[in-house]
């Protein structure tokens, strides 16, 4: 068998690959292959050599006990556990893994017959012994790979879910204090806009936290429905937030108006707090008594909302990056960096779009695209 090996590896590799590429999605690569079957087939080769020179010990040095030993992992071990773990990072499934060592099995059983080749009972054995403990090893990687790339995923998601909580419910306090501290001054009455303020940011935090109690207890959760509602209302009533911001940051708010005729579709609530995102963002990283402009354009089916600011325009390459969670693409570290992706999120949940325009030298434009209606 070592002679057949030696002589026919690389027709072996061949149809290896081949049986692989016949596989839907699969494909033989370099990384693939580099501790596959071409090192299993040089390790086999000197595991039957050592074995038919009387050497046994060499030779289960090499590839193993038969059922494998963890506690003395033989150098086939070794590589077959490296090559389940860069089967795990080409996104390969445990059968997968399996099938890769079934095939080089299949390959030299065929190529035998073909070629009239006789092998000893024992020499099958060893070979048995080698794809077995191969087989065994690199699943186990892989599967303990896997593990702790999902037990990574899930730790991430809830992060991220927390995170959103967070800042959120934080969003809305800061909101709320903001406007108690105006009532607080007595200039303004209860009943006003700045106490219509308050009152919907009391009872957006009792929204999510609701929320996040309805999840914890997999409950069903109503789904948000669209609806259609006033382009000028809605600039206006995220103007009395930004207001606010304007006030406590000592820069200025400009409002550009709209048509009152013009209306968007989709969930208010969310739209509304991907804006004031925008918005709590613009007023803090603007520069000092600066301006940031709030206004809208329109085109044949759509609208666009941009936030325009004087923070000076985005670092080289963050453009690219600043909407991912946890980033945070200016010095000020006070937040979570969660921001911008909790925007975008709500934005695509309307099937609409965030982006970004940098200024360099001068800020930034954030701009949500949504579909575009008319009041009846």
């Amino acid at each position: 068998m070592r002679s057949f090996i030696l002589n026919n590896r690389n027709q072996l590799i061949q149809r290896c690959k081949d049986k692989v590429a016949m596989r839907p999605l699969r494909g033989a690569t370099h990384t693939q292959l580099l501790h596959g079957v071409p090192m299993f087939l040089d390790q086999l080769t000197r595991t039957l050599e050592a074995e038919g020179h009387g050497d046994m010990v060499g030779g289960l040095q090499i590839s193993g006990v038969s059922g494998g030993n963890a506690s003395a992992l033989s150098e086939m071990g070794v590589s077959a556990t490296v090559h389940g773990g860069e089967l795990l990072g080409l996104g390969y499934t445990v059968d997968q893994v399996v099938h890769d060592y079934g095939d080089l099995c299949q390959a030299i059983t065929d190529l035998a017959v073909e070629r009239d080749a006789h092998f000893s009972v024992d020499q099958f054995r060893t070979l048995n012994r080698c794809l077995d403990n191969a087989i065994a090893d690199a699943v186990t990687e892989f599967a303990a790979q896997r593990d702790v790339e999902v037990a990574r995923r899930q730790a991430e998601e809830e992060n991220e879910r927390l995170g959103f909580l967070a800042h959120e419910l934080r969003n809305h306090l800061h909101v709320a204090k903001l406007a108690f501290a105006a009532l607080e001054s007595g200039r303004l009455p209860v009943g006003g806009s700045t106490g219509a303020v308050l009152k919907r940011s009391l009872a957006s935090m009792e929204g999510l936290i609701q929320h996040s109690l309805a999840a914890v207890r997999d409950a069903a959760i109503a789904p948000l429905h669209p609806r259609v509602f006033s382009l000028a209302i809605f600039l206006a009533d995220a103007g009395r937030v930004a207001e606010l911001y304007a006030a406590d940051t000592g820069c200025t708010l400009r409002i550009v108006e709209v048509d009152a005729q013009l209306a968007i579709e989709g969930n208010r609530e969310l739209l509304l707090a991907a804006l004031g995102n925008l918005l709590q963002n613009a007023f803090k990283f603007t520069r000092p008594g600066s301006e940031v402009t709030l206004h809208a354009h329109t085109s044949v089916d759509s609208i666009l909302i941009e936030v325009e600011d004087c923070c000076g325009g985005l670092a080289a390459g963050s453009a690219d990056t600043v909407f991912e969670p946890f980033q945070q693409g200016f010095d000020d570290k006070r937040g979570l960096g969660l921001g911008l992706s909790i925007a975008r999120r709500s934005v695509e949940a309307d099937q609409g779009r965030l982006t970004v325009q940098d200024l360099p030298g001068k800020g930034c434009v954030f701009k949500i695209n949504v579909p575009l209606r008319k009041l009846a």
